[in-house]
């Protein structure tokens, strides 16, 4: 993906890290981990990282110019966490919900309802100042890309103000009208579809890059799936699915079908699904976080990296099945539940999710990505996954400009 250039923004050159983790894969390191390092910023970019002893001093410092020097204190530093998969924008609260399923009761689609009421009743300002503060929530704790879904709005209006709303703080903006049947529109499924084909992709699309599905038992068929994706694909929109959370389904190997950049949940996933997944440029992005809420069983990440597909961690953020925003939350829920190693899980947490959104700029720190970059307070990155529930971001840069 192309990028807009950057512009106006500070140079610093980075140093004394510990421990860097670039992503610039090397033989038996993924993370192409780099001890001792430092890394160059000018302009919003990378222009240089390695190790310490290897600063370029003609880079480090150019004629006349003065950068800032930051030291790290022997920290680990990461690329910012690439949240592929969120639901941002939405009014309403659900914590009896979550109350209720931690009493015993069965996590359904059909909540999603409650908040779409909610969003439809709650203004632009309101939906706007949640949105602004579960971004600067996900920011300090190191996420600096992410991905933000429509569909709690499931009308045309609403739905094309959530995607207006969601572009002021993002990019990487996802129609997802077809997330469940509006209430409106109650056993007439095939009905709603075609309002979601026509109209309202009509009225998001200008403001979104992808189109999105809930391919699920209680929302959408494989055929109305099919229907919602292809029509988002003629007027120009990448794809996404969301399949096989509540159980085994067709939405995995939809989506590999059709293309799509990822499938999201993935916790059903036969040995067909798995297997075409390996063979595919499609990513299988897993969200921990709904596990946790709703005590499903958590996908088998260990699975589907033995079988040489692409994983991408993702927080979910939404109001009834992960209310969270904690991108280091994943990683521990990942290592602890899912077979992940914390190397795994950190570079699922950062490049794959750039994968899922087929990002080249982001996740990675190499010279020409963008300037995204997260010190720990931690010597290393497996503490991430070492020291749950604990506050390690200690700083981070967007674009090279620290938050």
């Amino acid at each position: 993906m192309s990028a807009p250039a950057l512009t106006g923004r500070g140079s610093f050159l980075l140093t004394n890290v510990g421990e860097l983790t670039t992503n610039v894969a090397v033989e038996g390191d993924p993370c192409g981990t780099v001890l001792d390092a430092a890394v160059l910023v000018r302009d919003g970019r990378v222009a240089w990282a390695g190790p310490r002893e290897e600063i370029p001093d003609a880079a480090a410092r150019g004629a006349g110019e003065q950068i800032e020097v930051v030291d790290a204190g022997g920290r680990a530093v990461i690329p910012g966490f690439v949240d592929s998969h969120t639901h941002l924008v939405f009014g309403g609260d659900r914590a009896e919900e979550f109350a209720a399923r931690m009493a015993g009761e069965r996590y359904a689609a059909g909540g999603i309802r409650t908040t779409v009421a909610a969003t439809r009743a709650a203004s632009d300002d309101d939906l706007r100042e949640r949105l602004r503060a579960l971004v600067a929530e996900g920011r300090a704790q190191g996420t600096t890309t992410l991905e933000i879904k429509t569909g709690y709005g499931l009308d045309v209006g609403t739905e094309t103000r959530l995607a207006r709303l969601a572009a002021e703080v993002t990019d990487e903006v996802t129609f997802l009208g077809a997330h469940v049947v509006a209430p409106e529109f109650a056993g007439r499924a095939d009905e709603y579809v075609d309002l979601v084909v026509g109209a309202m992709l009509d009225a998001v699309a200008p403001h979104a890059r992808w189109v999105d599905v809930f391919c699920e038992t209680g929302a959408f068929s494989p055929a109305q799936s099919r229907r919602v994706l292809e029509a988002g694909r003629a007027q120009g929109l990448g794809i996404r699915v969301h399949g096989n959370q509540l159980g085994y389904g067709d939405g995995a190997a939809l989506a590999v079908s059709l293309g799509a950049a990822a499938v999201d949940h993935c916790t059903f996933l036969s040995d067909d699904d798995v297997a075409a997944l390996a063979a595919s440029d499609t990513v299988a992005t897993l969200l921990p976080g709904v596990e946790f809420s709703t005590r499903q069983p958590y996908p088998d990440a260990r699975r589907l990296l033995d079988a040489g597909a692409t994983v991408a961690l993702a927080s979910d953020c939404n109001p009834g099945s992960s209310f969270t925003s904690s991108m280091p939350l994943m990683i521990a829920l990942a290592v602890r539940e899912m077979g992940m190693t914390p190397a795994e899980a950190v570079w699922a947490a950062t490049a794959g999710g750039a994968r899922a959104l087929r990002r080249t700029d982001v996740g990675v720190i190499e010279p020409g990505a963008r300037a995204d970059l997260v010190l720990l307070d931690a010597p290393s990155r497996v503490h991430l996954a070492y020291r749950p529930g604990v506050p390690l971001v200690r700083r981070v840069w967007k674009d090279g400009v620290e938050s």
